[in-house]
Parts: C-alpha cells; sequence; structure tokens
C-alpha cells in the first residue's frame, strides 16, 4: 500500500517483502497483529474475572482444554473496560511456548503490507504506550498501530510495572 524507509525486524523481512496483519479495533484505534503470530481468532467470549488480578487482565477463557489467560486492549490503552462478551485472539509467546489471549473489541480483516512501510513510534509516546505498541503503518484509513504479542506477554506487562492496578482498582476488586 505505501512504502516507506527499510526496517528490519525477528522475521529478517527483505525490501519488497510483504507482511499479513489481521487488523482489529478497541475504541477508536485500528490495530493490526502479524497473522503468524496469531495461533486462533475465537469468537465472541466472556472471560472470566480473576479476583485481585491487575486491571489489563481480562480474565481467563477455556482454550482447547487449557485455561487462557487473556489480557483486555482496551485497559492497556487506558479506554474503559467494557462488559460483555468480546472477540478473543490466541496469541503465541515464543520465548515461553505458551498461549494467551488478547480480548478487542472487533476484528477486521486480513490486510498486506509492505514490511518496509512500517513506521517506528514516535518519541513523544507514554511509556505505556511505548511497552506495547510496535510501530504504525500508514493507511487509507489512517494509522495502523503494529501490535507484537512479545511485548504484550502478561509476564512482561507485570514485570514493567506501568500497568500495575492502583489502590482504587484493588478496593473496587474485593467488593
Amino acid at each position: 500500500m505505501n512504502d516507506a524507509l527499510e526496517r528490519t525486524d525477528e522475521f529478517s523481512a527483505e525490501p519488497g517483502d510483504k507482511v499479513s496483519l489481521c487488523s482489529l479495533h478497541s475504541g477508536p484505534g485500528l490495530f493490526g497483529i502479524d497473522t503468524r503470530q496469531i495461533r486462533e481468532v475465537l469468537g465472541a467470549s466472556t472471560p472470566q474475572r480473576v479476583p485481585l488480578a491487575p486491571e489489563y487482565i481480562a480474565g481467563v477463557v477455556a482454550y482447547r482444554g487449557e485455561v487462557l489467560t487473556t489480557l483486555c486492549l482496551r485497559v492497556l490503552l487506558g479506554l474503559h473496560r467494557l462488559t460483555g462478551p468480546r472477540t478473543v485472539l490466541v496469541l503465541d509467546d515464543e520465548e515461553n511456548q505458551e498461549h494467551f489471549g488478547l480480548a478487542v473489541d472487533s476484528v477486521g480483516g486480513v490486510v498486506t503490507m509492505a514490511h518496509d512501510a512500517l513506521e517506528s513510534n514516535p518519541s513523544a509516546l507514554d511509556a505505556r504506550s511505548m511497552a506495547v505498541f510496535d510501530g504504525a503503518y500508514r493507511t487509507p484509513a489512517g494509522l495502523m498501530v503494529r501490535l507484537d504479542p512479545q511485548r504484550l506477554r502478561p509476564s512482561r506487562l507485570a514485570e514493567s510495572g506501568l500497568f500495575a492496578a492502583s489502590k482504587q482498582e484493588i478496593q473496587r476488586e474485593r467488593r
């Protein structure tokens, strides 16, 4: 769609290579995840909340005989959590060979972009956004922010300390 400066990443792409992204929405934002990093897109699911879990943990869902920890992208973006079923993407955690879920508002289609069209995160982004965003593509519909499942791993988010629950959130959870 739109070519920019060359960038290399973990998939060691060559100039002119294409990448397929699954487009998704949370709040007003448009996001994309490399389709090779998505194990499955579950239909509408309602994660079961986990008491005292950080707010960004949407809960757990059953997945092929496993219990899948599921993140809430809306909360990671600083938006309010919606109740009811959400679309859950099952993502691969390559380092630990584990899976986790990402609850989003909706999933669009597959978009093919020139691999080298990915632009770096602007330096003016806040720390939370820098922790989860992996750059952006310019599309006719606006910016599509790329999400990297390795940055979204629940253990990595917990270690960062950027998404820790406030005392008010913990008190609300205990009620």
